[in-house]
């Protein structure tokens, strides 16, 4: 009998989530989606793979994959996940057709592999390979989670120098690490300069942290900082709970602004700090099939 893989269940819960977002998402709107309507507990969330990534996120984002790979999915370049036509016409994918499609889609990709007979470990190892030569935009590079892994590793005062940093490579002005124990969990202030009339005080807090952050941090964090700031920032090496998420916008209270670990690692991507950008290539075979004719 055939084991069905994780990323499986959440084939349909994409398509869903995508449609009830309009259409398209980015790949965190989808997470959050997919946990919250797939009622997916925190500690599964947490729950990490063998490289230290999130294991409910992975699943999630090679799901995407095999649903790029069979035509319900656009494979975008930009970061945002998005319905074909296909994908948007198409109801809810059954047993069969999941079944029809990771067959499908593994005969392409890793011909080698008895799909239907295959363990999850070693669907894992293929998906894995896939990831690195097929789909790096959809599932985080080793690089990223290397650079996650770095910055969970760096002393509290080197993390918070290098949120400093960010900060100022991001426009903020004036960027200034305080640390100060017993301040509430405030580690430093920065102004905002939006424009030559409009500024922002904000405070911000650095957790360097593996676990995930809840909605108390939040509410202490807001405690602290009520009357002292316009704005707050809590950046972190790891996840907040979708409560948290909740907590950061609720109604009636100032809001505030949420940085994970993942987050991060994109902004350090964009400013090409610690991270060398380089260019690589994938085959485009339908480009070249017009040719061939």
């Amino acid at each position: 009998m055939a084991i069905r893989s994780r990323f499986a269940n959440y084939m349909n819960p994409v398509l869903d989530a995508l449609r009830e977002l309009g259409g398209s998402a980015r790949p965190t709107e989808v997470y959050d989606w997919v946990a919250e309507h797939e009622k997916v507990p925190d500690h599964v969330r947490r729950e990490k793979n063998k490289s230290g990534a999130s294991r409910f996120e992975n699943d999630v984002a090679w799901a995407r994959f095999y649903l790029v790979r069979s035509g319900y999915l656009d494979s975008s370049r930009r970061g945002v996940w998005s319905l074909t036509e296909q994908g948007r016409n198409a109801g809810r994918l059954s047993d069969e057709q999941i079944a029809d499609v990771i067959r499908e889609v593994q005969a392409k990709e890793a011909p080698t592999v008895n799909a239907p007979q295959a363990t999850e470990e070693q669907l894992e190892r293929v998906t894995t390979e896939q990831a690195e030569s097929a789909a790096p935009e959809d599932v985080s590079g080793n690089y990223r989670e290397r650079a996650l892994e770095i910055l969970q590793s760096l002393p509290p005062q080197g993390f918070e120098r290098l949120c400093q940093r960010l900060l100022r490579e991001s426009g903020f002005q004036q960027v200034k690490v305080t640390g100060r124990s017993g301040d509430g969990g405030i580690d430093g202030i920065g102004i905002l300069q939006v424009n030559p009339f409009v500024s922002f005080k904000v405070l911000f807090q650095c957790k360097r942290w593996g676990n995930l952050v809840g909605p108390a941090v939040v509410r202490d964090f807001r405690g602290a900082m009520m009357g002292r700031a316009d704005k707050g920032l809590i950046l972190t090496t790891a996840t907040f709970s979708i409560d948290a998420q909740a907590e950061a916008v609720r109604e009636g209270a100032s809001p505030i602004e949420l940085v994970d670990g993942h987050a991060l690692v994109k902004l350090l991507e964009q400013l090409e700090l610690g991270l060398i950008p380089r260019t690589t290539y994938e085959i485009d075979h339908k480009f070249f099939e017009q040719f061939s004719k």
